[in-house]
């Protein structure tokens, strides 16, 4: 008998051992959210563990940004994730600055104050100036915009504030960038618009000290 129990508290101390271990080494996502919760590793089911691994793995320490909303559906997350990551860094049909100004439009028109936020260096970093970035934020055409940039501008200003495009407007854009970078660059604001609405939906907040930079829609 004393045996028997001796046995079971091993056992029990063993297994008490191993969770304490298992959560000890749970890695920290470090995920922000609004109505969504910030998740947790441990909170996580095997196909939202399969997501948080893979992105572990690329070195990230830090998940800000729309994985705590996607990983509520992870089916749609893996396969989302390979379109937004061709459209933005793997097409070459339209160069980097312009994807900016089609990225950040898609926010502007949505009031998204975190893609803006979150966007606003990587512009930068693409070419745009900051003079550039404040028109857009006004609701205003830039000016002195370069040919590219301005034919970019006003095909997605027009796409958004119209729900079409003139025929001069598609023409230039086709001409340019040819119909690939016509459905490409398409592709690419709405994707954006998805990832704006779902921060919308989740009223994500910004960094604590970071600045609304945009109107709200009316």
């Amino acid at each position: 008998m004393h045996r028997n129990r001796n046995l079971i508290m091993a056992a029990a101390l063993g297994a008490l051992a191993g969770a304490v271990a298992t959560v000890a080494a749970a890695p920290e996502l470090h995920l922000r959210g609004g109505r969504f919760h910030p998740l947790t590793y441990a909170e996580l089911d095997p196909a939202q563990k399969e997501i948080a691994d893979a992105a572990l793995a690329t070195g990230r320490t830090s998940f800000e940004g729309p994985m705590n909303i996607t990983l509520r559906s992870p089916e749609m997350s893996k396969l989302a994730g390979p379109l937004t990551t061709y459209l933005r860094f793997k097409s070459t049909a339209i160069p980097p600055n312009l994807k900016q100004i089609a990225i950040m439009l898609t926010a502007r028109f949505w009031g998204g104050q975190y893609v803006w936020y979150s966007h606003r260096q990587q512009a930068l970093d693409a070419g745009l100036s900051d003079a550039f970035i404040a028109d857009m934020a006004a609701n205003r055409r830039p000016a002195n915009m370069t040919a590219d940039e301005a034919i970019v501008f006003d095909f997605c200003d027009e796409l958004l504030q119209t729900r079409g495009v003139s025929d001069a407007r598609f023409k230039a854009l086709a001409d340019r960038f040819g119909e690939r970078g016509v459905v490409e660059l398409v592709g690419l604001m709405g994707q954006y618009h998805t990832t704006t609405m779902l921060f919308a939906v989740d009223r994500y907040p910004l960094p604590d000290g970071a600045k609304q930079e945009i109107a709200a829609p009316r």
